[in-house]
């Protein structure tokens, strides 16, 4: 069976759950996928291992014939995070600027090595002998927030404005960022080179800054062409070609194609939008990308669901899932609370701001990408000859599942809490203003 049928029949399927989903369970959609497909891995597992049919072997087979991560990094990232952006809008943006860029930024990096030098100091402890490197590329991969989950599951509670758009913007930026210490750190972990600062500087200029620049010629050049035509067909087209050639573009230029969906989108859907789209090719639009958002989204939670399948699992690994997940519960906690006790001295925000933010802070596809790219076979952990990455691969997938089926599926009470407490802040302020005016009369 090709590629191509395989992922036939995984949309299928995935439409399938969501549609029961939709007529009985009310669980979010992508939470609802990612459940059904780890239903049936672990079905199919227990009844291969029980003897009742032999479903096993095809089903890993199949799932193994389709690489994770071209069909994530080089395949439909740019769809998903260009349909993503579309909805940003960029004076929120402007208002949570500096609370964005030290999100994406220092906490990222903080989390990196928080959980790379713990998880080194618990692997000596448990006398699992895991190089301090390998601890620092599982904290560069799982730290940044995956702006596909977070968008997918996160944005369509409605949070209150200043927390969504913190958690939107930061989802959308770190990976950039997260990206070059990833690689790094990956080329110090298998090529025995040490990085120099000039190396990691003009990596992180290339990628992540020339991403930004190539983004935004992207989304001008886009701009008007767009402008220059009245029909509502190729207009719409036109935007296709952004996530599509654009992104493949930004691989031959070398720099962050994600980043640059990212600020094309931004610039589409705030620009673009409102003087070069017609009212009805606006419509179209966002009923076109919302459409290709959950078409897309459906496949690849699936896929994560059924990754369960390419999994062989050792006691040591047990022992590790569950050091992982408190672990990069803790870095995510401290890597928002730290900073936010410097942002409370120039702003008053919701209290839920900093639980929303370590809660809402999701893993999801792109840290199982990372993940996958680690080479097999080259590197075991002493005495218990166990491949490294299949360690980084289980507590990687351990912390995906339970961050979009554990906190995906619980942070709806506390932003429930959020909208109460704006709300009170909200009637205090306007309570606050007409006692103002009194007295500066």
């Amino acid at each position: 069976m090709s590629v191509y049928n395989i992922l036939c029949f995984l949309s299928f399927a995935a439409m399938v759950i969501a549609l029961i989903n939709s007529k009985f369970g009310r669980m979010q959609t992508t939470i609802a996928i990612t459940a059904g497909a780890m239903i049936l891995s672990l079905f199919i597992l227990i009844a291969g291992h029980s003897g009742w049919f032999n479903l096993l072997h095809i089903a890993s087979h199949t799932m193994a014939q389709i690489n994770f991560e071209d069909f994530l990094l080089q395949g439909i990232l740019g769809f998903l995070l260009f349909a993503g952006g579309l909805g940003i809008k960029l004076p929120h943006f402007a208002d949570q600027k500096w609370e964005i860029t030290i999100l994406a930024l220092g906490s990222t990096l903080f989390s990196t090595f928080f959980i790379g030098f713990a998880l080194y100091e618990i692997c000596q402890f448990i006398h699992l002998d895991l190089d301090l490197v390998f601890c620092l590329l599982f904290g560069a991969l799982i730290s940044p927030t995956d702006p596909i989950a977070v968008l997918a599951i996160v944005k369509k509670l409605k949070a209150p404005q200043r927390v969504s758009t913190q958690v939107e913007g930061e989802s959308l930026f770190n990976d950039g960022f997260g990206l070059v210490i990833f690689v790094t750190i990956f080329t110090v972990a298998f090529s025995g080179n040490e990085p120099s600062v000039s190396g990691v500087v003009s990596l992180f200029l290339q990628e992540a800054v020339g991403g930004i620049a190539y983004g935004l010629v992207l989304g001008l050049v886009f701009h008007y062409l767009i402008s220059s035509t009245n029909d509502h067909s190729m207009e719409l087209l036109l935007t296709i070609c952004i996530p599509t050639a654009g992104y493949a573009f930004a691989e031959v230029l070398e720099v962050s194609g994600p980043l640059a969906m990212v600020v094309s989108s931004i610039m589409i859907g705030n620009w673009t939008r409102y003087v070069g789209f017609s009212k009805e090719s606006t419509e179209h639009m966002d009923h076109f990308w919302e459409l290709v958002d959950e078409f897309l989204n459906g496949i690849l939670f699936l896929l994560i669901g059924m990754s369960l399948l390419l999994f062989e699992f050792h006691i040591q690994d047990l022992i590790m899932i569950s050091i992982a997940i408190p672990l990069v519960l803790l870095a995510r906690f401290l890597s928002v609370w730290i900073p936010f006790q410097g942002f409370k001295r120039f702003r008053k925000y919701n209290p839920w701001t900093v639980p929303i933010l370590t809660w809402g802070g999701l893993r999801g596809g792109l840290a199982l990408a990372m993940a996958l790219s680690i080479p097999h076979g080259k590197y075991f952990v002493s005495y218990h000859h166990i491949d490294v990455k299949e360690i980084i691969m289980v507590m990687t997938y351990a912390v995906v599942l339970f961050s979009i089926l554990i906190q995906g599926s619980t942070i709806i009470p506390l932003i429930n809490k959020a909208k109460v407490a704006q709300k009170k802040m909200d009637d205090a302020e306007l309570e606050s203003k007409p006692a103002s005016a009194n007295k500066q009369k």
